[in-house]
C-alpha cells in the first residue's frame, strides 16, 4: 500500500508532523473504526477521522435529528430535522473526503448487529449516552479483542478512557452494574462534546498508529466551569 499523490497533498499537515509521516498515515488507510452514535460526540469523532483519513469508517445510529440537537450536533442543519443522522453523516462525510470508505448503519445496536460488525473493525468508538449500549460495547469489545474508545458528557463536564486494551480495565471493571439508565434527557453545554470528542479522536488516531501512550487503566474528567483536567488512575 502506498500514498497517491493526491493524498500526499491533503494529508501534507500529517506527513510533516515529527514521528508521524507517510508510515503514519499509510497506517491510518488501512485502520477501520466502529463509531456507536452520531450524536453530540459522534458529530467531532466521526467528523476528525474522516478528515484524517481513516480508511474504513462504520456509523451505527438509529436516531433521527430532531431541533434539540443542533444546539451541539454541529453536522447537522435545521433542513435534516426529522432525517437519519447516520445517513445524513455518511453524505455529509464523504463530500468532506471520498476516500474513505463509509458504512452506514441505520439503526442501533444490538447483541447480533455486533457479533456481524465488531469482527470487521480494529477499534469500536462508543459516543452513546445510554448505559445498556456502553456495556453492550464493553462485552462485545472484550470478546472480540478490540479496544474501547469511551467518551461521557453532562452539563460542563465530560470524561473519557480506552477499555479493553492488552488487558486494560473494561467499562464495568470501572463503573460496575450499578449504573441506571437515564429516563430523560441530561442538559450539556454546547460545546463540551467537542471537546471530549476532539480527545476520543485523537486517541483513536494513536491507536491505529501505534504512537503514544494510550489512555486505558485510568479516566480522565474535563470541568468546563473551572476550564480543568483531572485523572483517576486505576491499578
Amino acid at each position: 500500500m502506498t500514498l497517491t499523490e493526491i493524498e500526499k497533498e491533503r494529508y501534507n499537515r500529517h506527513l510533516i508532523t515529527t514521528g508521524f509521516g507517510d508510515q503514519g498515515q499509510l497506517k491510518l488507510k488501512a485502520g477501520r473504526v466502529l463509531v456507536i452514535g452520531a450524536g453530540g460526540l459522534g458529530c467531532p469523532v466521526i467528523q476528525y477521522l474522516v478528515a484524517s483519513g481513516v480508511g474504513k469508517i462504520g456509523i451505527v445510529d438509529g436516531d433521527m435529528v430532531s431541533l434539540s440537537n443542533l444546539q451541539r450536533q454541529i453536522l447537522y442543519t435545521e433542513d435534516e430535522i426529522g432525517q437519519s443522522k447516520a445517513v445524513i453523516a455518511s453524505s455529509r462525510m464523504t463530500k468532506l473526503n471520498s476516500l474513505v470508505d463509509i458504512r452506514v448503519f441505520d439503526t442501533f445496536l444490538t447483541d447480533e448487529l455486533a457479533d456481524q460488525l465488531f469482527p470487521d473493525y480494529d477499534v469500536v468508538v462508543g459516543c452513546t449516552d445510554s448505559f445498556i449500549s456502553r456495556c453492550l460495547i464493553d462485552r462485545k469489545s472484550k470478546q472480540y479483542n478490540i479496544p474501547f474508545v469511551h467518551g461521557a458528557i453532562h452539563e460542563f463536564e465530560g470524561q473519557f478512557c480506552v477499555f479493553n486494551h492488552n488487558g486494560s480495565l473494561s467499562y464495568l471493571d470501572l463503573f460496575g452494574n450499578q449504573a441506571v439508565e437515564q429516563i430523560s434527557p441530561g442538559g450539556v453545554i454546547g460545546a463540551i462534546p467537542g471537546i471530549i470528542g476532539s480527545l476520543m479522536g485523537v486517541e483513536v488516531v494513536k491507536l491505529i498508529t501505534g504512537l503514544g501512550t494510550v489512555h486505558s487503566n485510568k479516566l480522565l474528567l474535563y470541568n468546563g466551569l473551572e476550564n480543568s483536567f483531572n485523572q483517576v488512575e486505576f491499578k
